[in-house]
């Protein structure tokens, strides 16, 4: 699934492919900005993306679209 991260003050967001389900990142999410907690999601490559929770502008939870080659109608 696919899991794009808003940051604020960063001109980019964050684009994450994981193997989480859409409720396991919607909990993470609530945690993380319900106190002073952080945004933590492990990525399909082993790596571990970590945000403050006070940081986060907005969280895009979705399917992926790998595989898709040329225009898209």
């Amino acid at each position: 699934m696919e899991v794009k991260i808003g940051v604020q003050y960063a001109s980019r967001e964050l684009v994450v492919e994981t193997d989480e389900t859409t409720e396991a990142v919607e909990k993470l999410v609530a945690d993380a900005i319900s106190g002073d907690g952080v945004f933590a999601l492990n990525d399909t490559k082993g790596r571990r993306i970590i945000v403050p929770g006070a940081k986060l502008a907005y969280v895009e939870i979705g399917r992926s679209t790998t595989g898709h080659v040329g225009f898209r109608s």
